[in-house]
């Protein structure tokens, strides 16, 4: 098998999600504003919450969930666009 340049990007996810309970638990800068002007109270939540607040469920590590719930992530993005990505391509050979 030849090596991809999706491996790579696939690895480099893997590898992100590993790091991430190293991320800043500071808010970016989109929060940051909200919390200034003083309309973060106005924002909705989402009607579903499939990993809520980046945690994963039934884990008490915190550090442990959160990898757990970024390899996930990464998992299912990339089998949504690998999807996406084959279906295309079945779709152009036609």
């Amino acid at each position: 098998m030849k090596f991809q340049w999706w491996h790579g990007a696939l690895i480099a996810g893997f590898i992100l999600a590993l790091l991430s309970p190293l991320a800043s638990s500071s808010p970016d800068g989109l929060e940051r504003v909200a919390e200034d002007k003083g309309f973060i109270g106005a924002a909705r939540e989402f009607w579903y919450e499939l990993i809520p607040d980046y945690t994963m469920p039934g884990i008490g590590n915190e550090a442990l969930a959160t990898i757990i719930s970024g390899v996930f992530g990464t998992a299912i993005l990339f089998g949504i666009g690998y999807g996406i990505a084959k279906a295309l391509k079945a779709k152009s050979e036609t």
